[in-house]
């Protein structure tokens, strides 16, 4: 699966307008932008499933297209495996199916996430025809989970993460599988507003059992998640300022051992396309597009 050094991660995919996720999606493109990742189903949004990466892959001829996340709850594994196989093999070629195990705060399922996903990833192996495993990749940031990913798909999608967890998930992984983590970005260059926007979108997150254990365990502090989360967390999980002091950040990661980063420009709503930002993040001297 090609995906490029740099992609696109956005909700609006899932949440905006279908016309225009065709149009903006037809951009990306152009602007030589390797992967757009649909970002994951918050609320239960019936759209955040293969039907949406149809449109977007319909509206595409070369860019790779990415789930983030499918929830392993929501989808049994063969209806997963058969709205895959009923894609035009064209659009499955481009098509990467990203699977998560969600959190215990937001599926009444969730139970024992390492051997679901592994019962799940084997269930996929088995349908008939089977969704192949170069074409799935694992939302997981523990070691044991990124093990699994390594074994059982093409590699590992680690959200709001820093480059020391970069380097740590390179070095579990070993050489070969993926490593695709998502970025998030605040295109501001005053420290007090673009603290202010991150705590503002990470607040969700910090209730989540799953991603304060991955802080905690990668070096930071309960202080560090207290109160919204303290400037240190803020600034190694996000990359705000300048387009230059933004590309710096996913220079980092790269030189930690990512093989692609994918871009999440925070918007005020969750159906909003930063275009206007996304075309400042493709000039060539900022990003290895």
């Amino acid at each position: 699966m090609r995906l490029g050094t740099i992609g696109i991660w956005s909700l609006a995919f899932t949440h905006g307008d279908h016309a225009e996720a065709r149009d903006a999606a037809t951009e990306l493109e152009e602007l030589g932008y390797g992967a757009i990742w649909l970002g994951g189903n918050p609320g239960g949004n019936p759209r955040g499933d293969l039907r949406t990466a149809s449109v977007v892959l319909s509206a595409t001829s070369r860019i790779t297209v990415a789930t983030g996340c499918v929830s392993i709850w929501d989808r049994p594994p063969g209806q997963l495996a058969a709205a895959y196989h009923a894609l035009p093999e064209r659009q499955r070629n481009r098509l990467l199916v990203g699977l998560g195990v969600s959190h215990a705060e937001v599926s009444g399922r969730y139970r024992e996430p390492y051997h679901a996903l592994r019962s799940y990833l084997e269930a996929l192996d088995a349908a008939a025809p089977p969704l192949p495993s170069t074409a799935r990749i694992v939302g997981a940031h523990g070691p044991q989970m990124t093990r699994l990913a390594a074994a059982g798909s093409t590699g590992v999608h680690a959200y709001l993460v820093s480059p020391a967890h970069t380097a740590w998930a390179r070095s579990t992984l070993g050489e070969g599988p993926l490593l695709a983590l998502e970025q998030t970005v605040i295109p501001h260059t005053d420290a007090g507003a673009a603290r202010a926007t991150a705590r503002g979108m990470l607040a969700p997150y910090l209730a989540l059992g799953n991603y304060r254990t991955a802080w905690l365990r990668g070096g930071f502090t309960a202080e560090d998640l207290a109160d919204g989360g303290s400037d240190r967390l803020i600034d190694e999980l996000f990359a705000w300022g300048k387009p230059d002091e933004i590309a710096a950040r996913l220079t980092a990661h790269y030189r930690a051992g990512a093989d692609h980063i994918a871009v999440q420009v925070v918007t005020d709503r969750l159906d909003v396309f930063a275009r206007q930002a996304w075309r400042d993040l493709a000039a060539p001297e900022l990003l290895p597009l």
